[in-house]
């Protein structure tokens, strides 16, 4: 995965989380079910765990990794 150089280390340690989470794993694994529903609505506005792993990679937490 594509890191970014410029976030903080807490940004870092945050986004760790959210890669680890089954939730998000699954909905980024998966891309549709319960599990993808639920990190797509709750992801931006109540998770820190996925706001960080979007500043961290660029990318929202259920989107699929990069290739």
């Amino acid at each position: 995965m594509n890191v970014n150089s410029q976030a903080s280390r807490p940004d870092r340690l945050l986004a760790a989380v959210c890669r680890n989470c089954p939730v998000c794993r699954a909905a980024r694994r998966r891309q549709r079910g319960l599990a993808f529903a639920l990190v797509r609505r709750v992801e931006s506005r109540l998770c820190p765990f996925c706001r960080a792993y979007a500043r961290v990679y660029g990318r929202p937490a259920h989107s699929p990794p990069a290739a």
